[in-house]
């Protein structure tokens, strides 16, 4: 009796979890009219609201932004966070753990602290308005270090003292041996870090006024409060759901690799 009353807890846990994001994608399918009934199943289906959104911003060309800045964040997020990640869990150096737990501290930081100078230091390199203030400023992640060096840490040290017999550099060990090995912590990094750059709205709206460079996060949010939109939520929602769905299908292919990780990527001393 008690697993039973725990997994009818977990499935309507689960369904009022899924309920807005079905409810969204179903109300984007249905006329105008017949979104406000909250029903799962419309009498019937309309694509109007996809056509007049591509009609109204360009969508294209944010979601290409959007795939762009993210993949190069991502990719600069697995190179450099596993690099000090590596020398953090495998070298010694003075200062090693004051480092670390500097770099913990600097989570504890909010975004907004550093916005200004963040912003400032974009206009004196004339960086504002280009794809560099969107990328360089995230390409360092304090949390991909951490859990980087936590992971590296499970690893035995028998493969790198066999690499480096093999004369093979600090960076070969990296790319070349811990990286196979890594595959759960990359995929569990990359899938945060994808979804923390693709979701970002305040730091784009900030530094980007060109329209070809805004990121779909910032399109749409322009849309759905700038007036673009007139009052439509069907073209409201149908935006919505495109900038959710990669975001959803990237963590349903790789799923297996994120629980994967976050269950062996625990704080070891």
């Amino acid at each position: 009796m008690k697993k039973i009353i725990f997994y009818l807890f977990l499935t309507f846990a689960a369904l009022a979890f899924l309920y807005p994001f079905v409810w969204m994608f179903v109300a984007s399918l249905s006329p105008e009219n017949q979104i406000g009934n909250l029903t799962f199943m419309p009498t019937s289906l309309s694509f109007n609201s996809y056509r007049e959104m591509f009609g109204k911003i360009p969508i294209a060309r944010s979601l290409f932004n959007s795939i762009f800045v993210a993949s190069c964040i991502t990719f600069g997020v697995l190179v450099f966070g596993s690099m000090v990640g590596y020398a953090l869990s495998r070298l010694e150096f003075r200062g090693k753990n004051l480092i670390f737990f500097i770099i913990i501290f600097t989570m504890t930081l909010p975004f907004q602290i550093t916005l200004i100078p963040q912003y400032i230091l974009m206009v004196k390199l004339g960086w504002v308005d280009t794809y560099w203030a969107l990328i360089v400023p995230y390409l360092m992640n304090s949390l991909a270090i951490i859990m980087f060096r936590q992971y590296f840490k499970t690893l035995p040290q028998d493969i790198i003292d066999a690499a480096r017999i093999d004369g093979c550099g600090e960076l070969e060990i990296i790319f070349r041996i811990l990286w196979p090995n890594s595959i759960p912590a990359i995929v569990t990094i990359g899938i945060i870090t994808f979804m923390a750059s693709w979701n970002e709205v305040l730091w784009p709206l900030i530094v980007i006024r060109n329209e070809h460079l805004m990121t779909m996060p910032q399109v749409v949010t322009l849309f759905a409060v700038g007036g673009a939109a007139d009052s439509q939520l069907g073209v409201k929602l149908a935006a919505a759901t495109l900038l959710a769905l990669p975001i959803i299908l990237a963590y349903l292919f790789f799923q297996k690799y994120f629980i994967q990780s976050m269950a062996s990527t625990g704080i070891k001393e």
